[in-house]
């Protein structure tokens, strides 16, 4: 079976929920940029056209995921009252997709109304034919953390309070971007000379073993074939990643999460602690997968926790 097939069952199994699907009604559409100057490197042999579907087919018109991303994207709100810190998220769909949704808009406005200069990022995917393979993902988003740092000047953020938080495939992505620091493309503009490192990681029932048991199989099929080498495996695990020098990482993750296992939370809080790093953990009996961050009309528990962790760690 292709890999890209595996839409349907991908769906059924709830990767579509790596976003809150909450909204507000009669919100203007979100405006994304493209991230970089002309064609995303190392398309050449990319020839799939960019798709935008629905995300359930009795959900909101625009409850929509991209598939065959061609063109990576940011998107930002600022903050009426800014703390001079900001955030890069990062939806999930298991690597076959983008899972952006609806609640877009309100999730970049939850961090927005925190203080938050709110980024959003629409990734390539992996499945597709692009030249740097699995590390097509991180190349954007490396280059959107980038952008932020070099329009902070204008934004009035500090460049070294920038965070990032991902959600299920997404927090495999996001743990890549804070836990490597090896190049991922050439420069292609000023903007490239920024350093790259980020204050803080939040990883919400993210993706972290693959190759092992807990591992998420659409995840790691997507990303790395069917029947990964054992080396291959590993240089794809960001718990391996982490080292004394990586950021505090603050990771929830629902103990009864049928699509994502509690074990990928758990060995990524389990490396952390190994390296020394400044690490929190909210790991709900209940839950499953892709909670986020409202609850019954509320903000969920761990969102005050996680900010005040961030505030303790300087973001």
């Amino acid at each position: 079976m292709a890999r890209r097939t595996l839409l349907g069952l991908s769906a059924a199994l709830g990767i579509a929920t790596a976003l809150p699907a909450f909204g507000q009604p009669g919100s203007a559409p979100l405006t994304f940029e493209p991230i970089w100057p002309g064609v995303a490197p190392g398309g050449e042999k990319v020839t799939e056209p960019e798709q935008e579907i629905p995300r359930s087919p009795t959900g909101p018109k625009d409850d929509t995921a991209f598939l065959h991303v061609r063109t990576p994207t940011m998107a930002h709100i600022a903050p009426a009252k800014p703390n001079g810190a900001a955030i890069l998220l990062i939806p999930g769909g298991g690597y076959l997709r983008v899972a952006i949704g609806n609640g877009g808009r309100a999730l970049l406005q939850f961090f927005a109304d925190r203080g938050y200069h709110a980024y959003l990022l629409k990734y390539r995917l992996p499945g597709d034919p692009w030249t740097a393979g699995p590390d097509a993902p991180l190349q954007d988003a490396q280059r959107a953390l980038r952008l932020i740092k070099a329009e902070a000047k204008a934004t009035g953020v500090a460049t070294d309070r920038i965070g990032v938080m991902g959600f299920s495939a997404g927090g495999h992505l996001a743990a890549m971007l804070a836990y490597r620091s090896d190049e991922t493309y050439r420069p292609v503009d000023a903007a490239d000379a920024q350093p790259l490192g980020v204050r803080v990681a939040g990883l919400l029932y993210p993706v972290a073993l693959m190759g092992v048991p807990g591992a998420h199989k659409g995840s790691q099929d997507q990303l790395l074939g069917e029947k990964p080498t054992p080396e291959k495996a590993l240089r794809a695990r960001t718990d391996a990643r982490i080292n004394p020098a990586s950021p505090p990482t603050f990771i929830a993750h629902a103990i009864d999460d049928r699509v994502v296992s509690v074990d990928n939370g758990l060995a990524l809080l389990a490396s952390l602690r190994r390296a020394k790093r400044p690490a929190e953990a909210y790991l709900p009996e209940v839950g499953g997968h892709g909670f986020g961050v409202m609850l019954d009309g509320q903000p969920a528990p761990w969102t005050n926790l996680f900010f005040a962790f961030a505030k303790r760690r300087g973001l």
